[in-house]
């Protein structure tokens, strides 16, 4: 594997909280604000107890059912059906209703609804998992543009003092005014790529405060001074395939996903079959207010009670064939979750294992390219070389340096993306809620 990642088995406690190992306090500070304000967990939040609920629903369909229910009726028949008396009517009373689950239609919906939680409960932790490595990256973009800003300042202050000692060696009548035209379009062409850094700082920092559930702007002051990128962790634990399907959100949701709609095919299935409920009542009824509470005013009745479809037109086969076809939808769903959660990790690896050769030789390039500039500087100012030399080597310096900040922070991002694409992260939510959540 690259050189700082390992095969063997990743620790859980470092993985739920994989941020820590930058040792970033400013990155800790807003992933903590980032779990409370992130409008995208409490959405995803205000999901999970939707499907609770709905769960409480499912539930509540295995039990009996009792209603009271009273009344008071006053009636007139006509004259020439009837006596044409005025009567009262004075009811009240209980009616109680049980379905018996013979087929086990109401299981298969309890076994769907709770599917539904857990998948839910898998969403929040994806969300969870999405929100961190965003935190990560946008903070990681944010320094490597200060970084990049800081070269760029230098590299064009280095610039103005060169074209200031050319301005007077062309007053000396020294060089001619085209080394001076040319040192003052290396300067503004630098010049102008800073307010470009600029523009995209901002932005990452207002993506970063959207995150963090913040009005855009909010983090000026406290991102305000320049850091470096955290510098990742020397080692990375990757554990094994099957740790990666295990802990992954996505694919505990897909899989979830399936269960509940495999459910929802035995519900389907139970609608062939007849329906049993066992119905009763009890009350009392009188033609008067003070004879209601009387023993003759009782009555009940009890009994079971049977309900077939014995025709619909296919109706019942169709939605069975409907539910199958879904399924089929949601196990291709989960082997896809599958294959891409495996892609991901390896993407990941090659990335990682790739730019960390790429930062290796713009070090190196780097190093080899200030010693050049130094060399060009001295041999312009011994006049043994053209000014054309030393211009050459500081925009490859510039250019160098800037493609080691980008690396410097392509390193932290490769490796939070490693995180991200191994599930890391979503153990932050309480344990209380996870178990509550799973029963």
């Amino acid at each position: 594997m690259p050189g700082g990642l390992a095969g063997k088995p990743a620790d859980v406690k470092t993985l739920g909280q994989w941020w820590t190992t930058l040792n970033d306090p400013t990155l800790m500070r807003l992933v903590d604000r980032a779990l409370e304000g992130s409008l995208d967990l409490r959405q995803a939040s205000a999901r999970v107890r939707e499907a609770r609920a709905r769960r409480g629903i499912s539930a509540a369909e295995r039990f009996p059912t009792l209603d009271a229910s009273s009344a008071i009726a006053k009636t007139k028949s006509g004259k020439i059906t009837g006596t044409g008396q005025e009567n009262e009517l004075y009811t009240a009373g209980f009616d109680a209703s049980w379905e018996i689950d013979i087929f086990g239609g109401v299981r298969r919906s309890v076994e769907a609804a709770k599917a539904d939680l857990q998948a839910s409960v898998e969403n929040l932790r994806d969300v969870l998992v999405t929100l961190l490595a965003e935190v990560a990256l946008n903070y990681v973009e944010v320094r490597s543009l200060q970084t990049r800003l800081s070269v760029a300042e230098a590299n064009r202050d280095a610039q103005a003092k060169t074209l200031q000692l050319v301005q007077l060696n062309v007053a000396a009548g020294e060089v001619s005014r085209l080394d001076l035209e040319q040192a003052r379009s290396n300067l503004e062409t630098t010049q102008s790529q800073i307010p470009t850094l600029e523009t995209q700082l901002a932005q990452a920092k207002n993506r970063l405060a959207v995150l963090l559930g913040q009005t855009p702007g909010a983090l000026n002051a406290e991102l305000g001074e320049r850091q470096r990128v955290p510098v990742p962790p020397p080692e990375v634990a990757l554990g094994v395939p099957a740790d990666v399907l295990r802990r992954r959100p996505d694919v505990r949701r897909a899989e979830r996903e399936l269960a509940a709609q495999t459910a929802r095919v035995g519900i389907a299935t139970a609608d062939l079959y007849p329906k049993f409920t066992l119905l009763g009542s009890i009350g009392i009824e009188a033609l008067s207010f003070p004879s209601l509470f009387s023993g003759a005013s009782a009555l009940y009745t009890l009994g079971p009670h049977m309900r077939w479809h014995l025709f619909d037109a296919g109706r019942i086969r169709q939605n069975i064939e409907v539910q199958n076809a879904r399924q089929e939808q949601a196990l291709i769903a989960y082997e896809a979750a599958v294959l891409n959660a495996l892609k991901d990790v390896e993407d990941a690896l090659i990335a990682y294992g790739k730019e960390m050769i790429r930062r290796q030789s713009l070090l190196e390039a780097e190093q080899a390219t200030r010693r050049t500039v130094e060399i060009a500087h001295n041999r312009y100012l011994a006049g043994e070389s053209d000014f054309l030399t030393v211009l050459d080597a500081q925009r490859s310096l510039l250019t160098i340096q800037d493609q080691l900040a980008v690396s410097n922070a392509q390193v932290t991002t490769n490796v939070v993306s490693l995180y991200k694409a191994l599930g890391g992260g979503w153990t932050t939510v309480a344990p209380e809620e996870a178990g509550r959540d799973q029963r």
